[in-house]
């Protein structure tokens, strides 16, 4: 669909990872800044597209449309226990099908996790945001995309087109920042 702005959200430790080895954000990886950050950024959304373990868990979350990835259904059905949601199966339906079930046709998309998420969608971002938090560590925690840590997040988005602009401090006393990857047109 050539009216749908396809971004991507997250917040990785210095290691790459986006949650520990029991796949759960832990606080150390959590920033008011960054907080502040990803809730405007939803808040502009038309859709969120997120995996079963993925959310973002905030006071308007049961007021935005959804796509939630899952392998228990054949291809796209409406989320029975949230009328906003549409649950997808990429394997039985397109994105688009999806999307249209939803009622968005045009707009922004933002793609929030997990790993695997992410990655379906990096040939189509328009912009990845990237948040980092340098001085958090995560040993044998869940790595933000395939490939990581063998690849840094940074190689991977480069390796898909997309080149990175001018970084924002979210966090100045924890270096926290978030780096727009866009893709050239």
């Amino acid at each position: 669909m050539p009216g749908l702005r396809i971004e991507g959200y997250v917040i990785v430790s210095g290691d790459g990872m986006l949650a520990n080895a029991d796949r759960v954000m832990p606080i150390g990886l959590q920033f008011e800044g960054d907080k502040q950050f990803f809730i405007a950024a939803l808040d502009r959304a038309d859709l969120i597209v997120h995996g079963r373990h993925s959310q973002e868990d905030q006071p308007n979350s049961s007021k935005r449309k959804r796509i939630v990835l899952t392998r228990k259904i054949g291809a796209v059905a409406p989320d029975p226990s949230n009328p906003r949601a549409i649950l997808w199966n990429p394997s039985g339906a397109a994105f688009e099908v999806a999307c249209d079930l939803a009622g968005v046709r045009s707009g922004i998309v933002a793609i929030i996790g997990g790993p695997y998420v992410f990655e379906m969608f990096m040939d189509r971002y328009d912009t990845f945001w990237l948040s980092q938090a340098p001085r958090v560590r995560l040993p044998g925690g869940e790595p933000c995309f395939p490939g990581v840590p063998e690849r840094s997040p940074q190689e991977i988005l480069a390796a898909h087109g997309l080149k990175a602009g001018a970084a924002q401090i979210l966090d100045a006393a924890h270096d926290v920042t978030v780096t727009p990857w866009r893709r050239a047109p």
